[in-house]
């Protein structure tokens, strides 16, 4: 969520600059991007998978200089609000900011579109549920692999669902679908954020996480392989900076602060990133030569949304 350009998503969130590993899941801000560990000194591939996925990033490779060039250019000429030829500060956390909601957008019209099985333009808990579990909820599934995983999942869900259903009918409004998949936009849902986490690391059922399920939720070692060095900097991260009363655990609380760091103006500090990597004469402002000078990074970037924009499979441009 880069060397600036490439804004990182765990980086940002904690506002320090960190190798974040792929199985770093937890944080609520934005999807998971790339199976590619996030580490900026080793290169742009987890930003360049980000959006696009791994076929798509290749597809985007191909792209000529000239292309990528005149569809930056574009996009410069929209973030540019008050076309002075300069993309300050302001414009470029309005820009990320839009893209932001723009995903999540997408991503519910996209599920939307599939769980609104009688287009009557509300999703009742029923359809959701059928869609998504009906065929495994069938009697003559009962043989079928990890039926109680499904099960389990199902209340979940129906949890979920019922917490974002303000009105208790169990029909779903956009806006109550949205909070659905994407609870952490909403400070309602907040809570069962932080209960479904504690349910998925707390493996003996204490009510809080020590160190070993920390660890266990991101990393699960092979016979033989020694242990990354992002193991050890989150095992330092949990004493020194999870674990606020250093009393070995990870309450509902510290795991509040751990995965909803709400109080980060992610945009904010992304903008604040991309202005000192590709401000080159450090006036504050990006001029459109600056901005070019910077393009294999800025083409995988977040103000381009790694990319898709420029490969104009938006309707933006």
């Amino acid at each position: 969520m880069r060397p600036l350009l490439l804004l990182a998503t765990l980086t940002v969130l904690v506002g320090v600059t960190l190798t974040v590993p792929a199985k770093e899941k937890r944080v609520h801000q934005h999807r998971d991007l790339s199976d590619h560990a996030h580490d900026d000194s080793q290169g742009y591939q987890y930003d360049h998978e980000a959006f696009l996925g791994k076929e798509e990033a290749k597809t985007f490779d191909q792209l000529s200089p000239e292309e990528s060039k005149d569809r930056l250019g574009k996009i410069v000429e929209r973030i540019d609000t008050d076309k002075d030829g300069l993309v300050s500060h302001a414009e470029l956390h309005h820009w990320i900011k839009h893209r932001q909601r723009k995903y999540i957008e997408e991503n519910v019209d996209k599920h939307w579109k599939e769980y609104d099985q009688n287009k009557d333009g509300k999703i009742g808990w029923e359809e959701y549920k059928n869609t998504t579990y009906g065929y495994y909820m069938d009697e003559e599934f009962d043989d079928v692999d990890d039926k109680a995983s499904y099960k389990s999942m199902l209340k979940r869900d129906e949890r979920r669902f019922r917490l974002a259903d303000r009105n208790g009918d169990l029909i779903a409004t956009r806006e109550e679908f949205t909070a659905f998949l994407h609870p952490e936009e909403y400070d309602h849902m907040k809570d069962i954020i932080i209960q479904e986490t504690m349910e998925d690391i707390d493996k003996d059922g204490d009510g809080r996480i020590n160190l070993g399920e920390y660890i266990g939720d991101m990393y699960s070692p092979e016979a033989g392989e020694n242990e990354p060095d992002w193991v050890q900097t989150e095992r330092k991260h949990f004493s020194e900076f999870r674990d606020i009363n250093k009393d070995g655990y990870l309450d509902n609380t510290e795991v509040s602060q751990w995965i909803l760091p709400g109080e980060i103006d992610h945009a904010d500090n992304e903008a604040k990133h991309l202005i000192h990597e590709t401000d080159t004469d450090k006036d504050g402002l990006l001029s459109r030569d600056e901005i070019m000078e910077h393009l294999e990074e800025l083409k995988i970037s977040t103000i381009t949304d790694y990319g898709l924009l420029i490969l104009g499979e938006h309707d933006e441009l």
